[in-house]
């Protein structure tokens, strides 16, 4: 097309002639109203159509490309609310079958009925499991092939596969792009910085939805990558300019309650202990506000850290706060301030949705609570240190409220979820960061193990051993209640079979879904070891420190993410016994297999943040809740370290030259969050 006769990339997409209502419509509720929004809407990743992955003969750690013949495609009824639909495909290329077949299979999913049938030929993608002896991809992606598609877009090329858009099919969609970018200018469609100057963005754009090779694709994302990376970092810059720019109370002068709490203790603090208070009594004694991570493995010792550090803050006069995220967490850290700081004469206070006590009658020096401290602005009367755990599941208004209740308070930050190293960049740039890598030379050693459907009387038989001993366990299932569509015992179902079997040993039940009095009444007897075991779901994957309990039986254990695995195992091996973590699967997916592996391998939780990464990529790694970072569109750049730093040198010469973004770089306000501009206004 003449390129005097293409339009620019702002041209509002209803205008379009080559677009019909419900397309508008449906790339309208996702936000895209010009030509520049559907252009930048780039492929999740391509396929290299001009050949085809092989069809297995066993399962795949990889999601694989095949093209292959439904011979046969039906419904599946398991009860009244549980369906599948499945269609079977044989291997071929070229109008030329063989005999390899595999089972596809979409559950709960009627209306594929009309689409799929017996004579498609089809392209699917998706990983190949063990279903039984036969060879199954749950759920995959497909697209049907026609008999125009010999020389198209669709087929004998390196194909876009994109992000769905409701009401809108992948082939269509495809169409759509190819069109766009030949009726569309795409040097219209700009950034306000240029990030790779000597690439041109028209190039990349087209290159990133159609490349004549994967090469040229890589390129082109790896700059869109970079892009919104760059923007990832300008508030990360933003904050932390911000930061230093205010000035806050001095602190930690005095070390006389923090000379006392050591010389209380029964055990020596471990170096990395030691050297993360050092750095933060260093940040509280400089004039500017201190906005610290501490990052710690599971057992590491940061609740001590903790106290030292708002030990250091009280004798300045001031009050400190903790607020973590769970009942169970917020109370277990009072038990735990109470054995150690009370005897110190350290006033305390516990605050929760539904439960208030405290061990003076005088105002509180420290106050420890759940999402209720947001809202209990007069148990404040000088909040001069913060403490917010596992703050990743926290919003940042959230962090912010609290902080509020101060006037420049310290602040320090805690996750006992392993960062892998690589990310902790994009996600904590506006923090500095301390990390304990030891752990403390009182615990006992974890053995881990991987069992395939162990009998019954052998597990009984070894808990109860333990029991007889003295000792405690812990039996986790993935489910609360029975379900129809997953096929796993429940912790419901699994209590009553265990409270027989553990006779006379008394078995106690522990899950979300029960009222908080009940939780902490449970919780209560299991710590006083009223309760010998405890049948639990991941409710106690955070905030539960018995050391007696040295045992811990996961049940179904493919089904619980490998950092979950890790923060759950985490809750034995707290005391001096020697512990036992052992997983059971009747999984035979090598990815499954590979993923418990890697809890047997290894207790380092950074290892296995590694594993997790290369296992899963960094958008499934890091999660909506965990990251902030939900609606990032290149995860899978995010182990890119070099990547990271370009994005965060680019962003340090930005606010360097225009450090209110109201120069030449007026532009990219647009970019820094709404919630950190509005913060940054109220204060």
């Amino acid at each position: 097309m003449d390129p005097s006769l293409q339009l620019p990339a702002t041209n509002p997409l209803d205008q379009s002639s080559f677009l019909t209502p419900k397309e508008i419509a449906a790339m309208s509720a996702i936000g895209m109203k010009t030509y520049g929004d559907l252009l930048e809407h780039y492929p999740k990743r391509h396929e290299d159509r001009r050949r085809f992955d092989a069809f297995p003969m066993q399962p795949t750690l990889q999601p694989v490309c095949l093209r292959g013949m439904v011979i046969d495609a039906r419904s599946m009824r398991y009860s009244s609310s549980f369906a599948s639909y499945e269609a079977i495909i044989l291997d071929g290329k070229g109008g030329v079958f063989g005999s390899n077949k595999i089972t596809l299979r979409w559950f709960n999913m009627p209306f594929l009925a009309k689409m799929l049938a017996a004579g498609h030929e089809v392209i699917v993608y998706g990983k190949v499991k063990d279903q039984k002896g036969k060879l199954v991809i749950d759920h995959p992606e497909f697209e049907i092939l026609r008999d125009d598609d010999g020389t198209s877009i669709h087929i004998d090329g390196i194909v876009p596969i994109y992000k769905n858009i409701s009401g809108i099919a992948q082939r269509r969609l495809r169409e759509i792009m190819h069109t766009l970018l030949r009726r569309v200018r795409a040097e219209t469609l700009t950034f306000p910085y240029d990030v790779a100057p000597r690439q041109r963005r028209a190039d990349d754009i087209e290159h990133a939805h159609f490349p004549v090779s994967l090469e040229q694709a890589a390129q082109a994302r790896r700059r869109f990558a970079l892009e919104e990376f760059f923007t990832i970092q300008l508030n990360v810059v933003w904050r932390r300019a911000r930061h230093f720019d205010h000035t806050g109370r001095v602190l930690g002068k005095k070390t006389s309650l923090l000379t006392a709490f050591y010389q209380s203790l029964p055990f020596d603090l471990t170096g990395a202990q030691k050297r993360s208070i050092k750095e933060i009594l260093a940040d509280m004694r400089s004039p500017r506000p201190m906005n610290r991570l501490l990052q710690g493995d599971v057992g590491s010792g940061k609740t001590f850290v903790a106290m030292a550090a708002m030990l250091l803050a009280i004798d300045s006069g001031c009050q400190a706060a903790l607020m973590a995220p769970t009942q169970i967490l917020a109370e277990q850290h009072y038990l735990t301030f109470q054995k150690w700081l009370a005897p110190l004469g350290v006033r305390l206070s516990l605050r929760t949705g539904n439960r208030e006590e405290h061990s003076h009658e005088e105002q509180a020096q420290i106050i420890i609570g759940t999402h209720a401290l947001l809202f209990q602005e007069q148990a404040f009367s000088d909040l001069g240190f913060v403490v917010i755990d596992e703050q990743h599941k926290f919003g940042v208004s959230q962090r912010a409220r609290l902080i509020s209740h101060g006037k420049k308070p310290d602040v320090l930050v805690m996750t006992a979820t392993p960062i892998p190293r690589t990310l902790t960049l994009t996600l904590y740039g506006d923090l500095d960061v301390s990390v304990l890598d030891e752990r403390p030379a009182n615990r006992g050693k974890i053995i881990t193990a991987l069992r395939s459907n162990p009998k019954v009387s052998e597990i009984t038989k070894f808990i109860k051993e333990h029991l007889d001993a003295g000792r405690q366990t812990y039996l986790v299932y993935p489910l609360v209640e029975e379900s129809e569509s997953v096929k796993a015992e429940s912790a419901t179902e699994a209590f009553e079979k265990w409270s027989k079997r553990l006779k006379p040993h008394q078995t106690g039940l522990l899950h979300g879904k029960m009222p908080a009095e009940e939780k902490e009444q449970i919780m209560q007897r299991f710590r006083a070891n009223e309760l010998q075991a405890l049948v639990a779901t991941s409710v106690i994957e955070v905030g539960v420190d018995v050391p007696n309990a040295n045992i811990m039986i996961i049940h179904h254990a493919e089904r619980f993410g490998l950092a979950q695995l890790h923060q759950l195992r985490g809750r034995i091996g707290r005391g001096k016994h020697k512990s036992y973590c052992v997983l059971l699967t009747d999984s035979k997916t090598p990815e499954a297999l590979e993923k418990l592996q890697a809890l047997v391998d290894s207790n380092d939780g950074f290892v296995i943040a590694e594993v997790d990464l290369r296992l899963r990529g960094p958008g499934d790694v890091l999660g909506t809740a965990q990251s902030g970072l939900s609606d990032i569109r290149f995860a899978d750049f995010l182990a890119d370290t070099n990547l990271l730093r370009e994005a965060r040198t680019h962003a340090d010469e930005v606010i360097a030259t225009d450090p209110k973004l109201e120069g030449i770089h007026a532009p990219l306000r647009a970019f820094i969050d709404h919630e950190t501009l509005a913060l940054e206004h109220r204060s």
